[in-house]
């Protein structure tokens, strides 16, 4: 990872490749979406709430992937000193969020027509709510450390900390006796009948594409923004 510490060469390879991830993610979504809602039957079961199911698994997956990539690049930050570790880990707070937000408001309309009520404290919905809130911290901290002009380790610690809870989320329907369905899709395959389950890897793999372009523009945004504080700083000091 050290071949991207400098910032120009890392710039010249996001600038096209945000391009090359957001563009086809949008298509992605949108055939996922459209297929979704459109070319599949209604659930037996859960009716045509079960559509949701199309946006909420990425964006359960994407809350929890993007802590994990706070939590990669706050130890590349606390270890190896890489420069653009807390930049990165900056770029994904944000996107993060939002997606673990989006999958708490899907749970919670999904949740209203199947369980009856628009929210239950249930282990992966109360453990989803604990990292939407972390990522609102480690944003504040972050924000905080960045306005000093420091390397801040503290957001750094605190990324590394909070990963502890993607475990907690992903075994929580084991763990605990929970209203919430196990889970339905492993490596020994899916429980989702074929004719529901194919438009969910497009909309899976585009959201993760889109993901990944925010936090490309993000990282070019804070670079930028990096590059103009400190350009205003040395004028200052003439």
């Amino acid at each position: 990872m050290h071949i991207f510490a400098n910032p120009a060469r890392f710039l010249s390879i996001a600038r096209p490749l945000t391009s090359w991830l957001g563009w086809p993610g949008l298509l992605l979504i949108a055939a996922g979406i459209v297929g979704g809602l459109f070319f599949t039957p209604q659930d037996y079961l859960q009716g045509q709430s079960v559509r949701i199911m199309y946006v909420h698994v990425p964006a359960a997956w994407l809350g929890m992937a993007g802590w994990s990539g706070i939590a990669v690049s706050s130890l590349m930050q606390l270890i190896w000193r890489h420069p653009l570790a807390a930049v990165a880990a900056r770029a994904i707070a944000v996107p993060g969020a939002l997606f673990s937000a989006i999958c708490l408001a899907t749970g919670s309309i999904w949740g209203r027509p199947t369980w009856g009520t628009w929210w239950e404290w249930d282990g992966r919905l109360t453990s989803m709510l604990v990292l939407f809130f972390l990522y609102l911290g480690y944003i504040a901290l972050s924000s905080a450390g960045a306005e000093r002009g420091s390397n801040d380790r503290i957001s750094a610690i605190f990324g590394v900390v909070g990963a502890a809870n993607i475990p907690v989320i992903h075994y929580s329907v084991e763990w605990w006796r929970t209203l919430h369905q196990g889970q339905s899709i492993g490596l020994a395959g899916s429980k989702i009948d074929p004719s529901l389950l194919w438009p969910l890897p497009l909309t899976t793999l585009g959201f993760t594409l889109l993901f990944a372009a925010i936090v490309l523009m993000r990282m070019r945004a804070l670079l930028a923004e990096a590059k103009v504080a400190a350009r205003l700083k040395r004028m200052a000091s003439e």
